[in-house]
């Protein structure tokens, strides 16, 4: 093999000859001094790598890989040197030179970066900046993908070192940068092959625009092999502009670059293009607060008297006229000695790890962690690293800066962990804050600020990696999480969506409408005969649930064009709406009673609709709710009309058949035992269910209250109060069953968009809505 043959017959063999223009690496030399310093395996895998190096076909990473096994970092880095510095005279036909290579290896052998000088007359022509760039204008989506697993590539362009015609650094790369580049490098989403990547990053620095020369970096981004206008390459940069004016985006010529960037306001900000990122502080890796565990910082959050202050403001960049609004505060006489402190920079001391208040002295960021609440005003720049360091400390910040871009907030939902103030409005913030945040709230607000913090800001590391998560939900939306997943702290106990496709169901499917039946076949044909006027129905399978009579003979149903199943019951139980029958094709059920003959075509079809887009909860129409009874101690089902809704009554509902076997096989304690035997609240027990697996609320649509069957018979009043009763216990006995109260009230219903508006009926989608 290439690898066993020796180095100066690989330098003699024809096959191996390199190109003319590629000058051979010495193989004789690197050979001569691994054998004299006794790295025999490396030899062996330098031999490999001399024979393929030659004819231009390798990248090294795995080959380097495999030499580090063998050898120490000291030899690997004279190795590196060695390689590095091999002549290469044909720079478009070695794939070393032209920045192939694996990025990982240039950014260890930072002392052997290669120099690309940055001559202006000779440079490429910067491209122009297009602040109209959006999704689907700018961004080349069909580089994504390729690699066929749901998960976009991103490259590295090698790391050099980029100096003007006086070969002066252009701009050294700081901490910060070398770990958003080495946080990539080490992800899922790196890749070495430009060809493949999604996304392209460049090795030049922008995090902060202070003393950045920016005709010179955008000369080097143009010189990028692959740059194209900017297309798909991403910059970051958190300190956006310079004084005397500060603009909050990146300006310099980028094309179409996308800026994940700090301090964006809603004017400049390309939505779902660009990406919002918070203003990093690197002063806390080196300090004591920055390595107090989250659970301890939690615990101290659960005792209330722990903080305190009510709000604190401890920026020294605050307006005149800002502050001369919070101070007048100070004299309003409803406020507390501790409800506001006012902080500002020590006189004659620089020193930014302290603030003061008259000849008070403060240690910051500590003195956060004794707020609960701390004011973020607009600066120089719109986004400022004390929004940082609140959330940090835990917390809740207060949000003065109108137009501010929060970080992340395409995915984050910050009204649960901020409080956001118009800029108008700052004189009264303090009686908004006491009147409108309950002590409840605040502590929820404490520990999403924590949690956030920890999840996504804490380090350089997960800032970026939180980036690229952003980026991929953007390129496979069909595989992003949802809203609910971005912002919700999961714990060993916390429930989870059962279902494997978070996403719309296809509408082509349809859905089964299963009926329940005993021996009303007026009414039951009456439901038949609507359910074949819905677009959506693909079957009707009703389940003949009375065992001493038969069903009717074929020729006595309804003529329908979809398939129309009867399945009679071994035993009369309600459980047998539920059970997964095999003529169930369709994800999509709608169990409906036999009296349920009220409905309307279009009350129908929209119902199944909107459980496309809710495919895990229960979507339906009779709305129910419970209540805690503190007399009896115990839980009540109640049936009045009320804005709150915790169960859809299986009577008319669409649900996922998944959930058929769920309470067929997994119904838990003797649940099932106990409504097969009482007749009753088998919709209850699926409610419970469905709530307990995805700790998500029922959807109640279309406004319709009244279900009951006007030919039907019903009991009188006091019937109707032990229904009422048995109901209750079932309820109480069920949360007994699951140890919770799994239910989750809402006030919530869906109706369609021009339910209520004044448009003409024959217009609109659903212009049959029913009544009440």
């Amino acid at each position: 093999t290439p690898a066993a043959a020796p180095p100066a017959a690989a330098a003699a063999a024809p096959a191996a000859a390199p190109p003319a223009a590629v000058a051979a690496p010495p193989a004789a030399h690197i050979n001569k001094m691994t054998a004299s310093r006794g790295w025999t395996a490396a030899s062996f895998v330098l031999r490999s790598l001399l024979q393929l190096w030659s004819s231009c076909q390798f990248t090294f990473a795995r080959e380097l890989e495999f030499l580090r096994q063998f050898v120490q970092p000291p030899e690997v880095s004279q190795l590196l040197h060695l390689i590095f510095n091999c002549p290469c005279a044909g720079r478009h036909t070695c794939r070393l030179c032209t920045g192939h290579q694996d990025a990982r290896l240039s950014l260890e052998a930072s002392s052997h970066w290669q120099e690309l000088v940055v001559a202006g007359d000779s440079a490429p022509i910067p491209t122009k900046t297009r602040n109209d760039c959006h999704y689907f204008n700018c961004f080349n989506v069909y580089r994504c993908g390729r690699s066929g697993n749901q998960r976009m590539s991103v490259y590295v362009y090698p790391v050099a070192r980029y100096v003007d015609e006086d070969h002066v650094a252009i701009k050294p790369m700081s901490r910060e940068f070398f770990e958003v580049i080495d946080t990539i490098l080490n992800s899922e989403y790196y890749t070495p092959n430009p060809e493949d990547a999604c996304i392209l990053v460049p090795p030049i620095d922008t995090l902060n625009e202070n003393n950045l020369r920016k005709d010179k970096i955008a000369e080097a981004l143009a010189m990028l092999p692959h740059w194209s206008e900017g297309e798909n390459h991403l910059l970051f940069n958190m300190l956006p502009g310079t004084p005397p004016v500060f603009d909050t985006t990146l300006n310099l010529a980028r094309g179409k670059a996308l800026v994940a960037g700090g301090g964006f306001s809603s004017l400049t900000y390309r939505r779902g293009y660009d990406i919002s990122l918070p203003v990093y502080n690197p002063a806390h890796q080196n300090s004591p607060v920055g390595r107090k565990p989250i659970k301890l910082m939690v615990d101290r959050l659960t005792n209330r008297g722990s903080r305190r202050w009510f709000v604190v403001s401890s920026q020294v960049n605050i307006h005149r006229d800002y502050r001369e609004d919070l101070e007048a505060q100070l004299l309003d006489k409803k406020l507390q000695r501790d409800d506001l402190l006012i902080l500002d920079k020590c006189h004659p001391y620089t020193n930014l790890t302290v603030r003061c208040h008259g000849s008070q002295v403060f240690s910051y960021p500590q003195v956060l962690r004794e707020a609960k609440f701390c004011l973020i005003i607009r600066g120089g720049r719109l986004g400022q690293s004390a929004f940082y360091d609140a959330m940090r400390a835990g917390c809740v910040p207060v949000v003065v800066a109108d137009g501010y871009v929060l970080p992340f907030s395409e995915v984050i939902d910050w009204r649960e962990a901020t409080v956001q103030v118009f800029e108008e409005d700052l004189p009264t913030m303090m009686e908004m804050l006491k009147k409108d945040v309950s002590q409840e709230r605040l502590s929820h607000m404490q520990q999403q600020v924590l949690w956030l913090y920890e999840r996504y800001f804490s380090t350089m590391k997960d800032i970026t990696l939180t980036t690229l998560k952003v980026l991929n939900d953007r390129v496979f939306p069909a595989h992003q999480q949802s809203v609910q997943q971005w912002n919700t702290h999961l714990v060993p106990s916390a429930v989870d969506n059962p279902l494997f496709l978070p996403i719309t169901a296809p509408a082509n499917e349809g859905f089964t409408a299963v009926i329940l039946t005993y021996d009303r076949l007026e009414s039951l044909f009456q439901v038949i005969q609507t359910m074949v006027q819905v677009p959506s129905l693909s079957k009707v399978l009703v389940v003949w649930n009375n065992q001493k009579k038969a069903p009717p003979q074929a020729s006595m149903w309804p003529k329908i064009n979809v398939p129309l199943k009867v399945v009679q019951t071994r035993e009369n139980k309600l459980s047998n709406r539920f059970y997964p029958y095999e003529e169930i094709e369709t994800e999509c059920i709608l169990a409906i009673d036999d009296d349920i003959n009220m409905m309307t075509a279009d009350e129908l079809e929209f119902g199944y609709q909107v459980w496309r887009e809710f495919p895990d909860r229960i979507v339906g129409f009779p709305p129910r709710n419970v209540l805690w009874n503190n007399d009896s101690h115990s839980w009540k089902y109640d049936s009045e009309w009320t804005n709150e809704v915790s169960m859809v009554l299986t009577g008319v509902a669409f649900y996922h058949k998944y959930w058929s076997y769920v309470y067929t096989t997994q119904l838990p304690g003797n649940i099932k035992e106990w409504v097969d035997t009482n007749m009753n609240c088998e919709d209850i027990a699926m409610n419970f269910l469905v709530a307990n697996l995805t700790g998500k609320a029922p959807i109640k649509v279309t406004p319709r209250k009244k279900f009951k069957c006007g030919e039907c018979t019903s009991g009188d009043l006091s019937a109707n109060e032990a229904h009422m009763v048995e109901r209750s216990q079932c309820v109480t006995h069920f949360t007994q069953v699951f140890g919770t109260m799994p239910l989750k009230t809402v006030e919530f219903r869906a109706d369609p968009v021009l339910f209520m508006d004044n448009f003409p009926e024959k217009l609109k989608l659903y212009d049959d809505m029913g009544s009440l």
